[in-house]
């Protein structure tokens, strides 16, 4: 076997022409969407009053292994695609580990993160349903910013509800969304009845995912031509995230690496789902074993300390219920908590193979997160996001882990994007003005508390 490259690229050729359906190989397949009025599963014409006809096709199949990527969205994909698989050998000379490090970058794009992946194949169907635009949410940003550029690239109008915490942490991120051309809110705001209602409930709220969701639902059913689009979570992003996976087997396979433990940052499960999903398929159909690690905020623990039940997406209730581990739909993490890792649940696909035992779960402090953050670009090169150095921190324990025993395990991580527009986060650690806050057992139960009653 030749020797691996710092860099293994693939050429255009390479690239995934179809996405993987990881609900497919699943026999314990994720629990459907629930109307929240009849509590019966959604169908195809109800979600399609919310969401782009063939997204919801996608959403709905359990079936079909692959998707055939549209011309238009390949085309589009090799502007940064394929992305690299870079083996970290600084690092693990920096680490004195016997392990063997790899990551998938990809901050290679302006959005600087994988969530252009999955916003041009939703504003693509948009455009072709002749939509007039799309209204979604964003967290820490980098959904927004991709949604963003796929919206400006197709001639799409595009209205973001952006968590109001990260609209005053990040103004670099939000003026980028509106050099595409999108129209940013801070969220929860005074423009939609239901950010009104939260704005009454709970006064100076710094805003969460599950608001956001909310106020861009709203806008959307209420506004002729619009649909809404979600960046986590749901089946039909994970579906469009596996091109991440399915280009990271494809390099290793080139080179014959197999990887022992595979790890992603998990906040609704975008990231975390694209990048298993060709070797969760494997282990599934029995053809593989791989361990498979989910890396969470402990102040957003919905793996590690939630409920698997279903649960409203959004806080102001008006979205299906979904079967996921979750916190509560009025979970509300602190505004202290750096990273875009927010939601307080998680994709149903994931949290199905969670409770079936194929992966397992470890929650991060806020501090011991920017520490390996720091540690890897000092030796790599690259400023990681947060939510990326979820995923760093992990890796970086595995590999001392390996030191401990004289092990020569691979390890795989998903190394999601850059952080160059998160730099308060950046200051405030290097100031010690930093915060690992972790919220109560109290603070989860109240939530819980509130689940629907579609729980019995």
């Amino acid at each position: 076997m030749s020797e691996i490259p710092y860099k293994i690229y693939l050429s255009e050729e390479e690239m995934p022409k179809s996405w993987y359906n990881l609900r497919a190989d699943m026999k314990n397949k994720p629990a459907p969407l629930l109307n929240p009025g009849t509590g019966e599963p959604m169908t195809a014409q109800e979600l399609e009053g919310v969401f782009c006809a063939e997204l919801v096709r996608q959403e709905l199949d359990n079936d079909t292994a692959f998707f055939p990527i549209p011309q238009e969205i390949r085309d589009f994909y090799k502007m940064y695609r394929p992305s690299p698989l870079v083996r970290a050998y600084c690092l693990e000379k920096k680490l004195g580990t016997p392990a063997k490090i790899y990551y998938k970058f990809e901050g290679n794009n302006t959005s600087g993160s994988h969530k252009l992946n999955s916003a041009i194949a939703q504003a693509y169907y948009a455009k072709e349903q002749g939509l007039k635009g799309v209204t979604t949410e964003t967290g820490a940003g980098q959904w927004g910013t991709a949604l963003s550029m796929a919206c400006g690239y197709l001639g799409l109008d595009c209205k973001v509800y952006m968590v109001k915490c990260s609209y005053e942490q990040k103004p670099f991120r939000r003026e980028v969304m509106r050099v595409y051309g999108s129209s940013v809110t801070p969220s929860p705001s005074e423009t939609t009845q239901v950010g009104k209602k939260i704005l009454a409930e709970f006064p100076g709220t710094t805003g969460s995912l599950g608001c956001a969701i909310s106020e861009a639902v709203e806008t959307a059913v209420s506004n002729p031509g619009y649909r809404y689009v979600l960046g986590s979570v749901l089946n039909q992003v994970l579906l469009h995230q596996s091109v991440i996976g399915l280009e990271s087997k494809i390099a290793m396979d080139k080179y014959g690496v197999k990887p022992d433990i595979i790890i992603g940052c998990a906040g609704g499960g975008s990231n975390l789902g694209g990048l298993i999903a060709p070797f969760m398929g494997e282990k599934l159909r029995g053809e593989a074993d791989y361990r498979i690690i989910a890396v969470e905020p402990e102040s957003c623990p919905s793996f590690t300390r939630g409920k698997y039940a279903y649960d409203f997406c959004d806080t102001g209730m008006v979205c299906p219920l979904a079967k996921m581990y979750t916190l509560g739909s009025s979970f509300i993490p602190s505004a202290d908590h750096a990273g875009g890792l927010r939601f307080h649940g998680m994709s149903s696909i994931l949290s199905q193979l969670y409770a079936d035992g194929y992966m397992e779960a470890v929650s991060v402090r806020q501090t011991d997160v920017f520490e390996a953050a720091e540690e890897f670009a000092r030796v790599e090169g690259i400023l990681p996001a947060p939510e990326s150095s979820h995923a760093i921190r992990a890796a970086i324990d595995e590999a001392m882990k390996c030191k401990e025993t004289g092990e020569a395990k691979t390890i795989l991580f998903g190394l999601t994007g850059t952080g160059y527009f998160d730099l308060v986060a950046y200051e405030k650690y290097h100031n010690g003005e930093m915060i690992n806050h972790v919220p109560t057992d109290e603070d989860i139960a109240k939530s819980l508390a509130q689940l629907p009653q579609a729980n019995g």
